[in-house]
């Protein structure tokens, strides 16, 4: 939890000071892509305090409410990230740059201003607002990649996309896929600029922004879709089941595995349960100690066994 959290807070300042810079950029330059951008930095910020929600409200200790613990927040408040990031970030950037590409007298791009005495161009003020903006995006974006390697190599993932669909730390993973996105965003952002800069026709300012929208609406149903799969209760993978499911089986005095069963109650904590049929020699006084010597084997295994319940059978 404390990797999490500390990639939430890189997420969270960056997002911050991204945000204050696009909107004093956008007022300066009346730049629809920077509009969009500023949407989109605004609803990463958001989100990144809700994250940070979810991760405190998961760790209060168990009640008779709720036996297993309150660990399935950080899944319901990554959701509502989801969410947050199709309806405000998606939703607005593609319409603000829908609405620039039908009337580009709209677009704008500014007229150059005046500051302490000297005329600046909205051309460079985007510039280095975006500019910034990537680097900050990209010290966030290196902060969480750098803790999902870290559960790709433990549990031997094959890579990112493996990660996407089988990490249950889906608060470093939604942090992970907005600085990706943000970072695409702003690139995008940049390139529009150039382009109608060069060109002097402010249709690629607004196309960039449509792009951006769509970018953010795509994978805001793809962080759902993720998210989805969690809240309802997913089961480890059938691989580290079957590893599980072996570990018991080749326990001393273990005949069968019955019935088995493992789902996520939280991120990186899982419950199992199995029916477990002993040797009908088996002392019935050591029972207690077997199942002790199973818990803490499956632990072994894979360490985000949390909760262990196995109904023996003679």
């Amino acid at each position: 939890m404390g990797s999490s959290t500390s990639v939430v807070l890189a997420a969270l300042v960056a997002n911050g000071a991204i945000a204050v810079m696009k909107f004093v950029g956008f007022l300066l330059t009346g730049s629809p892509s920077m509009l969009s951008e500023t949407y989109h930095s605004i609803s990463d910020t958001g989100n990144q305090v809700f994250l940070l929600i979810g991760i405190r409200y998961s760790g209060r200790d168990a009640d008779r409410g709720h036996p297993f613990g309150y660990g399935k927040a950080q899944f319901f408040y990554a959701f509502l990230v989801s969410v947050l990031l199709f309806g405000i970030a998606g939703w607005e950037s593609l319409k603000h740059g829908y609405d620039a590409v039908l009337h580009p007298a709209h677009a704008g791009g500014g007229s150059s201003f005046t500051l302490f005495g000297a005329s600046i161009d909205p051309f460079y003020v985007n510039v280095v607002v975006l500019v910034g903006a990537i680097a900050f995006e990209t010290y966030a974006l290196v902060k969480a990649n750098a803790e999902l390697q870290r559960q790709i190599t433990e549990y031997e993932w094959a890579g990112i996309v493996e990660a996407f669909k089988k990490t249950s730390d889906v608060t470093t993973l939604t942090a992970f896929t907005e600085d990706a996105i943000a970072l695409g965003g702003a690139a995008i952002a940049l390139v529009g600029i150039v382009l109608t800069r060069v060109t002097g026709n402010p249709i690629f300012d607004s196309a960039s922004a449509v792009i951006i929208g769509l970018l953010l609406m795509g994978f805001a149903l793809a962080l759902a879709w993720e998210n989805k799969r969690l809240l309802i209760g997913e089961s480890l993978p059938r691989d580290v089941e079957e590893r599980l499911r072996e570990t018991i089986r080749t326990h001393e005095g273990v005949v069968h595995v019955d019935r088995f069963r493992t789902v996520f109650f939280g991120p990186g904590n899982v419950l199992v349960t199995a029916d477990v049929s002993f040797d009908a020699d088996t002392d019935t006084e050591n029972i207690d100690d077997d199942i002790t010597a199973i818990e803490e084997e499956l632990r072994r295994v894979d360490g985000r066994v949390g909760m262990v319940y196995i109904e023996p059978e003679l």
